[in-house]
């Protein structure tokens, strides 16, 4: 497989209302995570931040114009990567040790990121020192630890924290209410969603349902729209609630 060069690791989109998306292309899509800056009036916001094999501060100007705190939607592997290289970093409670000591087993990266599977993952193999039997995480002890209701405050834009457990324990959403903008994470994209626990996933869905949602900025795959957003949800609740309803399952999370 040929080895991508760092120069050409990134590149961006940049949408409406200041939202810019940053990807990694050689990454196959269902690996790709997304990493959304937003630039607010007094401060701007990162969420999540890629895999980490090449470095997005030294690559990626946009996030060293104004220091960003980057927010961690949870503490997977392909979205955790960079979160090192900023001075502000925020995630959920119940994932911060996840985020001040990552080792391949508790990021997922152990089950993922193995020379086995390097064919499923890219177009291109990340550039040295890069190898998948020693890629790493950089610690990255949050300097904010979140929770439900809190708000990121941008100055002239507000994120609200929405707890959405069953992906990961502390899974969480920004939802800014003035312009309907859902910056999702891996809750809901418009791709095969990955539960682990499917209780506490029906419950969120269930919750994100009643949201007046126009945007969707997900953890992977394209943006997309309310109608699309209100599909998705419909599709996995009538899929799964009858699951989520077993008393095996409801043992399982008690």
């Amino acid at each position: 497989m040929q080895i991508a060069v760092a120069d050409s690791w990134y590149d961006t989109q940049r949408l409406a209302d200041d939202v810019t998306l940053i990807f990694e292309p050689h990454m196959k899509p269902f690996y790709r995570c997304n990493i959304w800056h937003v630039r607010g009036r007094d401060r701007d916001m990162l969420v999540d931040s890629g895999m980490g094999v090449v470095s997005l501060s030294r690559h990626v100007a946009l996030v060293t114009e104004r220091p960003p705190i980057a927010v961690a939607t949870h503490t997977h592997w392909d979205h955790i990567g960079s979160h090192h290289e900023f001075a502000e970093r925020a995630v959920h409670a119940l994932e911060a040790d996840v985020l001040a000591a990552p080792t391949r087993q508790s990021s997922g990266a152990a089950s993922s990121v193995t020379a086995e599977k390097e064919r499923e993952i890219f177009e291109r193999l990340p550039p040295a020192p890069y190898r998948a039997a020693s890629y790493e995480i950089e610690p990255a002890p949050a300097t904010r630890l979140l929770r439900d209701g809190d708000i990121v405050d941008l100055g002239d834009r507000h994120f609200q924290v929405l707890h959405l457990p069953g992906h990961s324990p502390g899974s969480i959403a920004l939802w800014e209410a003035a312009t309907g903008i859902l910056f999702s994470g891996d809750v809901v994209y418009d791709g095969e969603l990955l539960d682990d626990v499917v209780s506490d996933y029906v419950a969120s869905m269930e919750r994100l349902r009643g949201l007046p949602v126009s945007v969707v900025h997900g953890g992977h795959f394209p943006s997309f729209g309310r109608d699309k957003y209100l599909e998705l949800i419909d599709a996995y609740l009538q899929d799964k609630r009858g699951l989520a309803a077993s008393p095996e399952i409801r043992s399982y999370v008690s």
